[in-house]
């Protein structure tokens, strides 16, 4: 396995995005899932990253259940044909690094899941995959990304601020079997 310690300089030829790492390049890949397959791969990438996350956040049985509600092969596959998301599952060299959903909502990309394996986390892979995201916003004409972060989660939200995400509000949401997300919604303006 290649060393990621990223000295960040970045390289872009028309067909590939790439990261510089000591004098051995890192292809890094975006991929659109749409197939079943590649559904069924994200639901499985998509449980593991969960239970490894966010148990020092939620309960356990709050975990299960939005994979479950959200995550599952089934809800990928309904977000992505009918509630128009686009998923994407990131690599690095081939191997899968983590995955990211993203949705047009009126003149706004709703970053709606952007998530890394443990062992690619701190290694410059969050900024190709905001980056990305960015992309997919312009292209479309929209003039900010927004998400929802657990209040909880101190590590993203001082990372997307970093990134010059600002807080526009707290919003509690019920999500049914007696949870709830209690959230900020954050924003960048592009």
């Amino acid at each position: 396995m290649i060393n990621m310690v990223f000295l960040f300089v970045y390289g872009r030829s028309a067909n590939e995005d790439y990261l510089y790492n000591g004098g051995v390049f890192m292809e890094f890949d975006f991929l659109e899932v749409n197939n079943k397959k590649q559904i069924e791969e994200l639901s499985e990438i998509a449980k593991l990253i969960w239970s490894e996350y966010f148990p020092k956040i939620i309960t356990p049985e709050q975990i299960n259940y939005m994979v479950e509600k959200y995550q599952s092969a089934d809800a990928i596959a309904r977000q992505i044909s009918n509630d128009g998301y686009k998923y994407f599952m990131v690599f690095g060299n081939g191997e899968v690094l983590g995955y990211l959903a993203v949705k047009a909502d009126r003149n706004q990309l709703l970053l709606s899941k952007l998530y890394l394996k443990k062992e690619f986390r701190g290694r410059g892979y969050f900024n190709e995959m905001l980056s990305f995201a960015e992309k997919i916003a312009k292209e479309k004409g929209l003039n900010s990304l927004y998400l929802t972060v657990n209040k909880h989660n101190d590590n993203s939200i001082a990372v997307y601020l970093k990134k010059g995400f600002f807080i526009k509000k707290e919003q509690v949401t019920d999500i049914g079997n007696g949870f709830v997300m209690d959230d900020y919604v954050m924003e960048k303006v592009i």
